[in-house]
């Protein structure tokens, strides 16, 4: 049930909700301004809990209401298209949803070089699997601000959501299918090559880098940094890419010596102004954010909640943003392990909100950053919205204090 109706709520009722805009009294943050300490949400990791466990409201129940019953309680604000939500949905039916970038396609063998991605055409019939046309995809439609979590070349969920989301935004019906309208529009916004030749540089090696990442809370309390603890899990995040599949790439790479060649995806890090709302979509596992027009201008695949303990309904504000915070762990949240007392956290990547968060009005509620980019949406939160490291970053660079945070089921 859950996934027939994943995305007809990740637009229908997502767009349908666009009315209840935020007001125009939002103020620039400025992250060096915001002192302490992240008091912990409930269970941040939570990433053992399987994603069947969200709660998905159903397809009918977005039926009931009408999108223009919606849109009407604010008629001054401009009503949008609620797209072809219910298509979408029955799209996601036949969409695996894997944690790894295992998939393999089924014909012969995939040559994984500069000119087999970046020349990728699309073809008829697209196959399922981990394709070069899928890898060049992932890249354009990061760089148009649809978001498909970790960039690992196959056809998931978040794939489909992210196509999904850059069909919205530019006048196509939304389906989540690659289709050839869709690749060509794709295709026209590109402005350079989805991958390059990268060089590794001295300060790649400097890092600081962590000889590991215990699981104990206390353990990680007793750590200067909770750094990254190998130079390809370092690039992965600084490409946008699935560790696993930047290793693919790059077979005969040792990732030990400035100076040696490797493929990366060639990736945004920047986001469009005017950040108006935030929905998190609950049963889409998505965040999208909207400008001041109702006008959806980017999307993320996001963890959101569980049926344990689920995120926060209603609306919400953005009231701050700390870079690298250090994260105050107490057990009278949730207890972690065997440890009874409280704890702080010394910030990082690896840090349990990862390297960012973003608070809203609703105390120890955010959205914050993970050190598994690669389970982003493909399983659960104990409550908080959980996004990549580097869609986070981005969020956290372009949001300002008083947006509206919008929880949907």
């Amino acid at each position: 049930m859950f996934v027939r109706s994943l995305l007809a709520m990740s637009l229908s009722c997502i767009l349908a909700n666009v009315a209840f805009a935020a007001p125009t009294t939002e103020q620039p943050l400025n992250p060096k301004k915001i002192a302490g300490s992240v008091q912990d949400p409930i269970d941040p990791l939570a990433i053992e809990r399987p994603a069947s466990s969200v709660t998905a409201q159903p397809a009918s129940s977005v039926a009931a209401q009408p999108a223009s019953s919606v849109v009407a309680q604010a008629a001054s604000e401009p009503q949008v298209n609620t797209g072809a939500a219910s298509v979408v949905s029955q799209k996601l039916e036949n969409t695996s949803d894997s944690t790894t970038s295992k998939t393999a396609a089924p014909t012969a063998k995939v040559s994984w070089t500069l000119d087999s991605m970046n020349n990728a055409e699309w073809p008829e019939g697209l196959p399922k699997g981990q394709l070069p046309a899928y890898a060049r995809a992932h890249v354009m439609l990061n760089n148009a601000h649809a978001s498909p979590g970790a960039i690992d070349g196959s056809n998931g969920k978040n794939t489909l959501k992210a196509i999904a989301s850059f069909q919205q935004m530019n006048g196509i019906t939304p389906t989540g299918q690659l289709t050839k309208e869709t690749w060509d529009a794709l295709v026209a916004k590109q402005t350079k090559p989805a991958y390059v030749e990268y060089t590794l540089t001295d300060a790649d090696f400097k890092g600081p880098y962590a000889d590991s990442i215990p699981s104990d809370y206390a353990l990680q309390a007793k750590m200067k940094g909770l750094y990254y603890t190998r130079v390809t899990e370092m690039l992965g995040e600084k490409f946008h890419m699935d560790e696993a599949f930047l290793k693919k790439l790059n077979p005969t790479a040792t990732f030990k010596k400035p100076g040696e060649k490797i493929i990366v995806a060639n990736v945004r890090n920047d986001l469009p102004e005017d950040i108006h709302l935030i929905v998190a979509h609950k049963g889409a596992r998505q965040l999208y954010l909207f400008n001041s027009n109702n006008q959806m201008i980017a999307s993320f695949p996001a963890t959101i909640g569980s049926t344990d303990t689920p995120s926060p309904t209603g609306t919400y504000k953005v009231v701050g943003v700390a870079k690298n915070p250090w994260y105050s762990y107490s057990p009278s949240n949730f207890v972690q392990g065997k440890n009874l007392k409280p704890l702080s956290l010394p910030p990082g990547p690896n840090a349990p909100v990862g390297n960012i968060w973003i608070g809203l009005s609703k105390k120890s509620f955010g959205i914050h950053g993970t050190p598994n980019p690669s389970l982003i949406s493909k399983t659960a939160s104990h409550g908080c919205i959980r996004l990549t490291n580097w869609d986070a970053n981005d969020l956290g660079a372009k949001v300002r204090s008083g947006v509206t945070v919008k929880f949907l089921e």
